[in-house]
């Protein structure tokens, strides 16, 4: 199984980024597929989540409103498209299977993932 994340840079404060996740190795379309993000220092932070219908979608209250979870099962790709981007969103974004973050990198599968860098 893979999971390769896509589409992190340098942002500016306000701006927007959108992220890619392309799965392969699984039956992604069977798969509630999530977005993490780790902050330089900090531990594993949930960000959203989408269930295998793409309809059914949560997120975590510091993004609410400002990203949007979405999926392609006919192309195995996951979508964040992050606006209204704050310096708090600074950090290194994962995709991952499951529905949170509970039990670290050693729960699901997890891509490499892509940095996000915010600045004012």
């Amino acid at each position: 199984a893979q999971l390769v994340e896509s589409g992190g840079g340098l942002a500016q404060l306000g701006g927007s980024l959108k992220l890619s996740c392309a799965a392969s190795g699984f039956t992604f379309s069977n798969y509630v597929i999530s977005w993490a993000r780790q902050a330089p220092g900090k531990g594993l932070e949930w960000v959203s989540a989408i269930f295998p219908n793409g309809r059914d979608t949560r997120y975590a209250d510091s993004v609410k409103g400002r990203f949007t979870i979405s999926r392609d099962n006919a192309k195995n790709t996951v979508y964040l498209q992050m606006n209204s981007l704050k310096l708090d969103d600074t950090g290194l974004y994962y995709c991952k299977t499951g529905l949170n973050v509970v039990g670290g990198k050693s729960a699901g599968y997890w891509g490499q993932g892509t940095q996000v860098t915010v600045s004012s």
